[in-house]
């Protein structure tokens, strides 16, 4: 008569399953609770924006950025045309989609800005909208606070510009303090 109980290698099939699980859920989410997709994005915007002040220092040309609620572009000003043109002439500064379930919220004064989505349909002689963000010849920039989120929790990452030029950037990790 056999017994009601489980082998052994049911068992170690249950427990290796369990390990797999585990595993996948520690690497997604890390051990410290970093969320890597919005640290990934906001040291990349934070060091693209940083080149491009440093740019418009060394070629003396007006550079922004514009922002969608899930885009952004970098864009140089074109004096001959008086509008601001797309600057994807070099692959670093296309225009970039988020991560699905990221988003942007802007801040410039310390005041939330509605981010809209930019009409792709116009046509070529319709003049984009100006950037959110500009960089002038002097390296002058906008100041600002742009924030990362997670769609659906509470996780996000900064990156912030003053008047002068100097980018920093808060981690997903990183709780902020409020005053």
């Amino acid at each position: 008569m056999r017994s009601r109980g489980f082998t052994l290698v049911e068992i170690l099939v249950v427990v290796v399953i369990m390990a797999i699980v585990i595993s996948a859920a520690i690497l997604s989410v890390g051990t410290t609770g970093r969320d890597s997709q919005l640290d990934e994005e906001s040291r990349r915007i934070e060091g693209l924006v940083g080149l491009l002040h440093e740019r418009a220092l060394l070629e003396g040309r007006d550079f922004g950025l514009r922002i969608e609620p899930t885009a952004y572009e970098f864009v140089v000003y074109d004096g001959r045309q008086d509008r601001w043109m797309t600057f994807d002439q070099e692959h670093e500064f296309r225009r970039r989609d988020l991560p699905k379930g990221l988003s942007f919220q802007l801040e410039l004064d310390s005041r939330l800005v509605v981010i809209k989505p930019i009409d792709r349909t116009l046509s070529n002689d319709a003049v984009p909208p100006a950037p959110q963000l500009a960089i002038a010849a002097s390296g002058e920039g906008t100041p600002f606070r742009l924030t990362l989120l997670r769609d659906g929790t509470a996780s996000k990452a900064s990156v912030d510009g003053d008047a002068l030029g100097k980018i920093s950037r808060i981690s997903s990790d990183h709780q902020e303090k409020r005053t």
